[in-house]
């Protein structure tokens, strides 16, 4: 009695919602809105969600499907991240116009580029609609009755709290988005991989674009003749600048946590899931590496996809650090074993956890290998297009196509449990003798385009196989290890947990709707114990300047206005010293989706634009730790600054209430 009663301080001590932890539903947010106005915020509820004025969230959209994006300007001109934008700004670039090099900033509305498949959505309103489906409505039913009510219209059923609660969010999406400014990637990308996760960082990550509309002010597709969007809200621009401990909240669509997961799923992802992972992304960023180095074409041409494969491995390894480090697993086991003694006259409770153990056990390995498949043969291309072949730069792609080829064959091979690997798969290395032979055939049929059937039967046998584990697993929605088995117990589970601690504030995981994080700007401690502070400068830029690493190559024009002073109406006095702030940390919880979020003072004015979490951090998806978890913004002081002295389309800013 007195090891379980021990075991109980110790649990509930840790994990319940702490001081800035929560992902909030915005059309419930009264229920925190006493605990925000405690922390310093100013504004009501209303302020922030209503379906009756104008409000915050009329000026927040899902931008191009997984990052956020906010609108500063009675015309349409929205802000997001650098790294949201970056595909467009690729796409519009070449080797005689390189927009990720050296920017872009459009003069006119005229120069303004458009962006074919990116769009915009704005949340109409959400509502529960538990008791409607208990009912028997159908979620299609729902889903459809939603979006006949206006042009544009796009809505979907999401569950919250693992079923035990549904909401319907509808949407006006608009589909003429287009660019309008980019920093050039020595700002907007400045650290790159290196800086990536870090804090002190130096990051303008920022760019913008503007949401069109017809003349009506409806969605429409893109055309000559529509006019930028006139919103019912838009975000009141605070060069005012912010200091530690204040007020910060960030409304965006957080994409993916899992914070009620047991503690089999935490070491499956730290010791099993992520470390294979970041092992393949190792591989593949170095072949891409070398590519970039050996040819400037193709620095361009695979610098999105190498982002985007890096972003993700330095992530993994931060989590699997984080929940290594802070005992994470350790620590939900202690909550686990907490509520099982009290679950023991509980019938309907008392042996989930025992089942939800079991079933873990069983879909670890087909779970395991579906990750895998994802990251080695399905990161292959079943063919090259008629418009890639089209490219100057194809035919010099070879080398490092076939290198890509070859190795991810050899990984599969390697890490994949050998009763999921496909038999067309095992055939192949049967009759060539070993993966990387395997993989020269195929590709050879793929890169020539004059045999396809070897990739074709690969792909087939693929696709049956992980038809096989999601039948396995008794469901399509597979974001997370994951099972139909699971789901089913997560929905008890979640319901007991709620009735037994009645003092943890339950919040529902991210699944990429709109949702309110606050908290304040503070800085931390790392594992060294040195104190970090939440606020960076254009010194610290110039600090790290070095013209031979291409991520700390900065701009001549930075050095000049730094050598200069001459800041312009964005200079201040920090430490006796006249700089530009650059970047800041705060305790809001943030995920992945948050990308290009606005970051809000007490006044629900713009001060930041999210743009990451410190390392350690990216444990917060499955865990929030007050002591290490921060998000990081780039300071719109920087953002205005960059806009105004470096890339000498100040004119923006006359679109926007900007006040000091």
């Amino acid at each position: 009695m007195k090891r379980t009663l021990l075991t109980l301080f110790a649990a509930l001590a840790v994990l319940p919602a702490l001081a800035d932890e929560g992902m909030w539903l915005p059309s419930l947010i009264s229920e925190r809105i006493d605990d925000m106005r405690s922390k310093g915020f100013r504004l009501t509820a209303e302020d922030i969600y209503s379906i009756n004025q104008a409000s915050m969230k009329d000026a927040v959209v899902l931008f191009d499907g997984g990052c956020t994006g906010e609108l500063v300007s009675p015309e349409g001109l929205l802000l997001t991240n650098h790294h949201c934008g970056y595909d467009a700004i690729q796409r519009h670039s070449t080797v005689e116009h390189d927009y990720l090099t050296h920017g872009f900033w459009a003069m006119s509305r005229a120069e303004e580029l458009p962006n074919e498949g990116l769009n915009v959505r704005f949340l109409v309103r959400m509502e529960e609609v538990t008791d409607r489906l208990k009912a028997g409505e159908t979620a299609e039913e729902i889903v459809r009755r939603a979006e006949a009510e206006g042009k544009g219209f796009r809505a979907s059923v999401e569950q919250m709290y693992y079923g035990n609660q549904q909401f319907l969010f509808v949407y006006r999406q608009f589909d003429d988005v287009r660019l309008v400014a980019a920093p050039p990637s020595s700002i907007g990308k400045f650290g790159g991989d290196t800086d990536n996760w870090i804090w002190p960082r130096h990051t303008g990550d920022f760019s913008m674009f503007r949401v069109y509309a017809s003349k009506d002010n409806k969605p429409a597709a893109y055309s000559p003749d529509n006019v930028p969007y006139r919103p019912g809200k838009f975000f009141t621009v605070s060069a005012g600048g912010v200091g530690e401990g204040d007020f910060t909240m960030i409304y965006g669509f957080p994409g993916n946590t899992q914070e009620y997961i047991l503690s089999d799923a935490v070491a499956y992802i730290a010791e099993r899931s992520d470390p294979a992972k970041i092992a393949i992304r190792t591989g593949r960023l170095d072949i891409i590496s070398k590519a970039q180095e050996s040819d400037p074409a193709l620095r361009i041409h695979y610098a999105a996809k190498q982002a985007t494969i890096a972003n993700a491995w330095k992530k993994w390894q931060g989590e699997a650090l984080g929940i290594g480090r802070r005992g994470t697993a350790e620590t939900k086991r202690a909550y686990e074993e907490a509520f099982e003694a009290w679950a023991q006259d509980k019938p309907a409770y008392r042996d989930v956890v025992k089942r939800l153990r079991e079933e873990y056990a069983r879909i670890a390995d087909p779970y395991f290998a579906r990750e895998i498949t994802a990251e080695t043969i399905y990161a292959l291309p079943a063919k090259y297009t008629a418009e890639e072949r089209a490219e100057a730069v194809f035919a010099r792609r070879e080398a490092t196509e076939r290198a890509q080829w070859k190795y991810l064959f050899g990984e599969y091979a390697r890490r994949c449990p050998v009763q999921y690997q496909t038999p067309a798969f095992l055939r192949g290395v049967a009759s060539e003798g070993s993966p990387e032979a395997y993989a020269e055939r195929v590709f050879e049929g793929v890169w020539s385009g004059r045999d396809t059937t070897a990739v074709t039967a690969l792909r087939d046998d693929s696709r049956r196989m992980l038809s096989h584990i999601t039948w396995l697993l008794g469901t399509k929605s597979l974001r997370n290890l994951a099972s139909s088995r699971l789901n089913e117990l997560y929905t008890l589970y979640i319901r007991g947990l709620r009735e037994w601690d009645r003092e943890r504030a339950f919040y529902p995981d991210a699944n990429l709707t709109l949702r309110v994080a606050y908290g304040s700007v503070a800085g931390y401690r790392y594992a060294d114990g040195e104190y970090h502070k939440p606020l960076t400068t254009l010194d610290g830029i110039i600090a790290k300047d070095n013209p031979e690493i291409y991520d700390y190559d900065i701009p001549q024009v930075l050095r000049d206005l730094h050598a200069s002073k001459d800041y312009g109406r964005w200079g201040v006095e920090i430490g006796g010293r006249k700089t530009v702030p650059v970047c800041f940390l705060a305790t809001n919880h943030t995920t992945g989706g948050n990308s290009g979020s606005p970051v809000l003072n007490a006044r629900g004015e713009l001060v930041g634009i999210n743009f990451d979490r410190t390392w350690l951090s990216t444990m917060s998806d499955i865990a929030f730790d007050p002591d290490i978890c921060r998000n990081i913004a780039v300071d719109i002081r920087y953002v205005l600054f960059v806009i105004d002295r470096v890339g000498g389309a100040g004119y923006l800013l006359d679109e926007m209430k900007i006040r000091r």
